[in-house]
């Protein structure tokens, strides 16, 4: 049976999903309800200097819900912990004395100044804690007052903060990313520099998540005004993936331990993050849609992944995607793919005629003879592009096939070689190098 325990920094958890510095890791009574239902790890929802901050007495949170009244998104303008420091200090330390096998992350946000983090690195220390996060990605708020996503955006102060915690504190440090940034490298690159010993990405994106057409208000709203805050939630785990894959290959990062955050539901996702290279994952929202014993799923679900596959650890399969992702420049322009529909599993709805005929290549017809509707690709239009097996709503029903060398693509007339070419060296390129 799979291995799925974690090891990351020297930290381990019997599993590598932990709960994200959020409001389900505010409190002792629900971490302990997180630890009870088999999670393997908290970032404890982020510490501040006293006195605590305010949060607003209104609406905090916002979704973006699908047609079937599926989550696809959150938002939220809360802040951090709004609790007495003594309070949360004492109520980790009781957690992680009960639980000393679960992974116990603090994530800290003070002024950037280095007395404000020098005084309360010790303090944390004094858990037991496992290690620390700096939140550098609160896109609200909190970035208003020169911390969170303010620090984040400036590579330098990354770099300051973290040295600062390194000097200060023997606790692994992870810096937290802020996705509103537009290379994540720098600020990755950075952390590094600074001496961090993991990053997490991604932190919440700023959004407004909608307004009350009747009222003319943005909603939601305290009082008639709103504000700009996080988005989370399945929607952004592409925009996470993305950022996640850019640290994974980049030279200067490469290997720096990852833990991966954004849209994380399903054992799927958590393994799709592990492939691109991280070590741990962490989940809020689904959490706050479903309750703590999702993880019961996740943890099944991975397991039995890793068993399908052969894979007896994490560390099998973490970071085997990484090499398959590549800049544009380098993709191979001489492969050739074409749509095929299986027509026993058809059910004549006409969607990837529609699509295709009005948005993109005009490769599918469509005939009726007896009263049944019939749909094929016509290769000859046909330039592989994918619209048609993403809109179908028959899993594998239209599906890609690759042309083998020697087979002429009937499009372009020409005889697939099975070369390797791509645009650094394409004739159509004014910049082109030499083959």
């Amino acid at each position: 049976m799979a291995d799925i325990r974690s090891n990351f920094l020297g930290i381990s958890s019997p599993n590598p999903f932990w709960l994200a510095s959020a409001p389900p890791t505010d409190k002792e009574i629900n971490v302990t309800r997180a630890f009870e239902a088999g999670w393997g790890g908290v970032v404890w929802k982020t510490l501040g200097e006293d006195p605590s901050v305010v949060n607003v007495n209104g609406p905090r949170y916002s979704t973006l819900m699908s047609q079937d009244r599926h989550v696809i998104g959150l938002n939220n303008i809360e802040l951090i912990t709004d609790r007495p420091l003594h309070t949360n200090l004492e109520e980790i330390k009781r957690v992680k004395r009960n639980w000393p096998d679960r992974a116990m992350i603090v994530s800290l946000m003070v002024p950037c100044e280095e007395q404000s983090w020098k005084s309360i690195l010790p303090l944390v220390e004094d858990t037991g804690a496992d290690g620390i996060e700096l939140n550098f990605g609160c896109p609200h708020g909190m970035s208003e007052r020169g911390m969170g996503a303010a620090v984040g955006q400036v590579p330098e102060y990354i770099q300051m903060v973290t040295a600062w915690c390194k000097h200060y504190s023997r606790l692994p440090v992870i810096v937290k990313l802020t996705p509103n940034i537009t290379d994540v490298r720098h600020p990755a690159r950075a952390a590094k520099a600074g001496g961090a010993d993991a990053v997490s990405l991604i932190n919440t994106i700023n959004s407004i998540m909608g307004v009350d057409l009747d009222r003319m208000v943005m909603s939601p709203s305290t009082d008639g005004w709103g504000s700009h805050g996080g988005y989370c939630g399945p929607a952004v785990k592409p925009i996470a993936l993305n950022m996640v894959a850019e640290i994974a290959r980049d030279a200067q990062t490469a290997g720096l331990p990852i833990s991966g955050i954004g849209g994380i539901t399903t054992w799927r996702d958590a393994a799709e993050y592990i492939a691109l290279g991280c070590g741990t994952v962490q989940v809020c929202t689904a959490a706050m849609v479903y309750g703590f014993k999702i993880v019961q799923d996740m943890c099944d679900g991975l397991s039995n992944f890793m068993d399908e596959h052969g894979y007896a650890t994490i560390d099998d399969f973490r970071g085997q995607a990484v090499p398959t992702v590549k800049d544009w420049k380098n993709l191979n322009l001489n492969h050739v793919d074409k749509a095929v529909i299986n027509q026993d599993a058809c059910i004549q709805c006409g969607r990837c005629h529609v699509v295709c005929e009005d948005t993109s290549h005009q490769a599918i017809t469509f005939t009726k003879e007896g009263g049944v509707r019939k749909f094929e690709v016509n290769d000859a239009e046909c330039v592989g592009c994918n619209l048609c097996v993403s809109i179908c709503p028959v899993p594998e029903c239209i599906t890609l096939r690759s042309l083998e060398p020697g087979e002429v693509d009937v499009r372009t007339g020409k005889v697939v070689t099975g070369e390797y070419a791509n645009w650094t060296t394409h004739p159509n390129n004014p910049q082109r190098v030499a083959a």
